[in-house]
């Protein structure tokens, strides 16, 4: 580009290789890394293109905050107001024109669009930014864009472009050429700064901040909203301090990403790590911390929990330093830490529901007839068409019905568009949108606010103090006012649509209830709900076992007739006895697993037992069964390669093995009533069941239980030692040996424990040659005099390898 607005950057030059791909052969799979520019300069460049005609450019963004900042920035360079050429639409909000030509959209609003006009008229090519952070929409936007290319549109030009992903199989599977372009990154100085073991981790970042806080621009990546905001209460810093996160409202983000470039402090979440770009940043302080989403597929439960990010996610926020000119990293955990590569795709973590239902109204019903870089994994899947059928959203053939389709009209996951729909019926449509848009959308100032109907009253008094929320619910509902119904009808719609949370509060607690799902639940210390007889339980925390009520709705004596009429059925039930510690069987009335009467069911079938004694093992936890050395030792080999490959290894944690109990240990629960019958399970063969075809034996390959030093001795390894893989030999095992053998093709250190004679540790290095050169010095010296009878070389890497003294041949 000549134009005098235009600075350059790395993507300028492999921009006309690909407008001959969109031009010559349909689209392309664009590799450019942080700071190449693709994001903005990309779809400035296709717009002289020959082939768009007057037709309009869709560009999607994978969050609410990177839309507005791309669509603002390419306006600017172009001398306008956002929503002429160049304008955006997100859930909540939309800026666009009819001279619009470039159009910046989240990625769920594609798959709304093409529900609306599956040929994308008025639409020459779309483009996928930032493909790698592998949302759920995206991979769905994708499928059904490849599908209109080859059914109904083989002129709609496709270009994905991605920072860190492998796109060799995507280009393959799309059957596109791939366009690889350099970054504008300067070097950029990485350290490692971890917290000490009793150290608070944000009193040490806030220290490792203020330090560097006179160095210019700090940017702190941070995993919500609520560390956030404890960081910012401990620092002290004489520059100005900003917040960026997903929930602040459009103006407040664009307040941040336009701010002058002079020094301040930026505490960020990931909103901060792709597609925007802060000014002025040449410092970066990374918690190596952020928030996902894990799913509980039994439960049908998703809880955000905070977990290391991968290496592609740290390498991207390093990068944000070296915008400008040279920076500086510093890495809030040990350098010795492994990353997983890539971060596990949003469909392997999450329910389906949406995906399920969207496929349906596009009239697909089996996921394989689509492109799919990674498939929708079974399980899950015919889970979400098991529940859409229970919602009356699929009928028998899981095809669409005509509920299905008023489900999927609204912009909402479809358990809470059943809520809104129904919440119509009633005379309900106000409050149930308003109860919808409480549940989708966390604000601070109400998301501590346990009780429903106290956070609902605030929100209805003042719904101008969260224009989001207000903009959400005018969106959903327009001027839908509730009809005659009573106030008091709002719980049992509540009930009526999510049965499996009605709740219970077990004898004898103030705050512990026994949810009808089967799982149990408390409400966090001083709720005004404690006491409270029934509940509808809306969020939790999402742990397995004993979870900490976040959001539930109270119901009142005079409505649980009414609920237990339409909801509890007489049931033959085997379950868990905490108290006897073994499996007793009853004939049960009531709703799921919460009990109103009972009587003694004499014969339970095997099946039944083996159900109630996995209950057990739920209620008890996995330390239950019989564990030994080397089941954990396997355990967290296998884990460890999860962490590396997640998209390909099965995951260990224990959230997940209690979760899907029934796919690995049932198997084996054959015969078994109590406990105690547990003590001679064949633990590491149940373990074993997880993995696929080939996986024990690659296991044993690239994650030895042994590893062989130069003395010649099989040493055990441990899995499970804090900071990764570590062995555990006598220094003088080792002589000769320049380096440690590696562990998953060299993508796993192995930290070596050099021990003294005598079974001390001497030191602690996975650098075996630096060791030798720089450290054993000093061991020798010290310790040379202590253990005179076993040899002290001075050069060890030319001595033989020994476990003897000298004495007995050890030289």
């Amino acid at each position: 580009m000549t134009d005098p607005r235009y600075f350059a950057l790395p993507v300028d030059a492999v921009l006309p290789e690909l407008c001959r791909c969109l031009e010559e052969q349909g689209g392309a799979v664009l590799e450019a890394p942080p700071g190449a520019g693709k994001s903005t300069r990309v779809p400035l460049a296709l717009l002289d293109a020959p082939w768009r005609g007057d037709d309009r450019i869709l560009v999607l963004e994978p969050r609410r905050v990177a839309a507005r900042a791309v669509a603002g920035f390419m306006a600017r360079q172009l001398g306008e107001p956002v929503g002429h050429t160049v304008g955006y639409r997100t859930r909540l909000d939309t800026r666009v024109s009819a001279s619009t030509r470039i159009e910046v959209v989240t990625e769920g609003v594609l798959t709304r669009m093409l529900s609306n006009d599956p040929a994308l008229e008025g639409y020459a090519a779309v483009l996928f930014d930032e493909f790698h952070e592998r949302s759920l929409q995206a991979d769905l936007g994708l499928a059904l864009v490849q599908e209109v290319r080859q059914a109904l549109r083989e002129d709609l030009r496709l270009l994905v472009m991605s920072a860190t992903l492998d796109v060799g199989p995507l280009a393959e599977g799309l059957a596109l050429p791939t366009v690889r372009s350099e970054g504008r990154v300067f070097p950029v100085e990485v350290s490692h700064a971890p917290p000490g073991r009793d150290q608070d981790v944000w009193d040490h970042c806030a220290r490792q901040v203020e330090a560097l806080a006179g160095e210019g621009t700090v940017l702190v990546f941070l995993p919500g909203v609520g560390e956030i905001e404890r960081l910012r209460e401990r620092l002290s810093v004489s520059m100005p301090v900003q917040v960026l996160h997903g929930r602040l409202a459009g103006d407040a983000q664009a307040a941040v990403l336009e701010a002058p470039s002079g020094p301040r402090v930026v505490l960020a979440t990931n909103v901060a790590e792709t597609s925007v770009t802060i000014e002025g940043v040449t410092v970066v302080v990374d918690s190596g911390l952020e928030r996902r989403p894990s799913y509980d597929p039994r439960r049908h439960r998703s809880r955000l929990v905070t977990r290391r990010i991968s290496q592609a996610n740290a390498d991207q926020r390093a990068g944000r330093a070296g915008r400008l000119g040279p920076g500086r990293c510093v890495r809030l955990w040990a350098r010795e830490e492994v990353l997983a590569r890539h971060i596990e795709p949003e469909i392997h973590q999450t329910g389906l529901e949406s995906l399920v239902l969207d496929l349906a109204r596009w009239g697909c019903r089996d996921p394989d007839q689509l492109f799919w870089l990674g498939p929708p994994p079974a399980g899950p899947w015919r889970a979400a068409v098991q529940r859409l059928r229970a919602l009356g959203a699929l009928d028998g053939q899981d095809a669409i019905t005509d509920l299905g389709r008023r489900l999927n009209d609204l912009p909402l996951a479809p358990e809470l568009a059943a809520l809104v729909v129904r919440g119509r019926d009633a005379g309900l449509a106000a409050s149930a949108a308003r109860v919808a848009v409480l549940l989708s959308e966390r604000m601070p100032g109400l998301d501590r606010q346990v009780d429903l109907a106290e956070r609902l009253r605030r929100f209805t008094a003042r719904p101008g103090d969260w224009p989001l929320l207000q903009r959400a619910l005018s969106r959903l509902n327009g001027d839908r006012k509730d009809g005659s119904a009573p106030d008091g009808a709002l719980g049992p719609l509540l009930a009526d649509t999510f049965p499996d949370r009605i709740a219970r509060r077990r004898d004898g607690e103030e705050d512990r209830y026994l949810l009808a799902d089967g799982s149990g639940a408390r409400l966090p210390p001083g709720s005004p709900l404690a006491g409270r007889e029934w509940l509808v339980v809306l969020d939790t925390d999402g742990r397995p076992r004993d979870a900490v009520i976040r959001l539930a709705w109270a119901l009142g004596p005079p409505e649980v007739p009414a609920l237990l009429a339409r909801h509890a059925e007489w049931r033959d039930q085997v379950a868990w006895d905490d108290k006897l510690q073994k499996v007793r069987a009853e004939r049960r009335y009531g709703v799921g697993a919460i009990a109103v009467e009972s009587q003694p069911l004499p014969s339970p079938s095997p099946a039944q037992v083996e159900q109630g004694l996995l209950d057990g093992v739920r209620q008890q936890g996995l330390r239950v069964l019989p564990w030994t050395e080397a089941t954990r030792q396997w355990r967290a080999r296998a884990a460890w390669l999860h962490r590396l490959e997640p998209e390909h290894w099965p995951a260990m944690d224990d959230d997940t093995l209690l979760a899907e109990l029934e796919t690995w240990l049932l198997p084996f629960l054959a015969g078994r009533r109590a406990l105690r019958d547990l003590k001679n399970l064949p633990l590491l063969d149940a373990l074993k069941l997880r993995l696929g075809p080939g996986q024990a034996g690659e296991l044993t390959r690239r994650l030895p239980e042994r590893a062989t030093v130069a003395s010649g001795r099989a040493v055990t390894i441990n899995y499970e030692a804090e900071g990764g893989p570590r062995l555990a030999v006598k220094l003088q095992e080792c002589f000769g040996m320049e380096s440690l053998p590696a562990l998953a093709e060299g993508r796993l250190p192995l930290t070596a424990e050099l021990l003294t004679p005598a079974g001390r540790p001497a030191a602690i290095t996975a650098d075996l040659a630096g060791f030798w050169r720089n450290g054993y010095g000093q061991v020798r010296k010290e310790l040379r005099g202590r253990y005179p009878k076993h040899p002290w070389p001075e050069d060890p890497l030319a001595a033989p390898a020994t476990g003897r003294t000298k004495a007995r041949g050890g030289g």
